[in-house]
């Protein structure tokens, strides 16, 4: 899923950052304000697993990757903007410790996944939740891979219209829409049904847990 880097335009990526800065700013202070002492440990070891997830990476054609990523987990257990600021620090590490993904395109993958695939997570939970609460985790886990994925495909995909050299040559994506859209969706679709079924397990793992620090 990760867009390395030279993929994506300036045109993308810079004003993807100025966004990005902003609400990894803004993340900060609700994080500082919201997450408690207790939650750290929980918080911690989830991101970690979340890095682990994202390095099984199985290429895809077109430059990008399909791999678990725990977005689900991380956005139902303690929240989107938790989510959002794990994400983009797992998304960091990755790329300058490991080469995935990559320094220009940080902002998209983060915005796509962090943000985006953790605010779909939450949502679907929140809405099934009611009616059937296994099926809440893993909407919540399929979803946030899917909706994430959906957003770097386009961002893929929109790259040969924003950058052209004179003779109409694209800069630096080289396919389009009905390329990359297929292309990511399909893989990400048959991942998704693993992201959710890690989802339901892992955070009936959790509820487990604080059921027995209750008791």
């Amino acid at each position: 899923m990760h867009i390395p880097d030279g993929f994506i335009s300036p045109k993308m990526y810079v004003p993807a950052y100025v966004a990005a800065a902003g609400l990894w700013s803004y993340g900060l202070g609700r994080l500082r304000r919201n997450l408690d002492d207790e939650a750290i440990p929980r918080v911690a070891v989830l991101t970690a697993f979340s890095f682990v997830l994202m390095m099984i990476l199985l290429p895809l054609p077109g430059g990008t990757s399909v791999h678990a990523a725990g977005i689900g987990i991380l956005a139902v257990l303690f929240g989107v903007w938790t989510a959002f600021l794990c994400v983009s620090l797992v998304l960091l590490l990755q790329a300058l410790l490991f080469g995935s993904g990559g320094i220009t395109s940080l902002p998209v993958n983060a915005l796509a996944m962090g943000l985006i695939g953790g605010a779909a997570a939450a949502a679907a939970y929140r809405i099934l939740r009611p009616l059937h609460e296994r099926a809440a985790l893993f909407a919540a886990g399929w979803l946030s891979i899917n909706l994430a994925a959906l957003v770097l495909a386009i961002a893929l995909g929109a790259q040969p219209s924003l950058a052209r050299s004179p003779d109409g040559t694209p800069l630096f994506f080289p396919f389009g829409l009905s390329v990359t859209i297929p292309a990511v969706m399909i893989p990400h679709a048959i991942i998704g049904v693993g992201e959710g079924a890690l989802t339901v397990i892992v955070c009936g793992i959790f509820a487990r847990l604080a059921k027995e620090r209750g008791s």
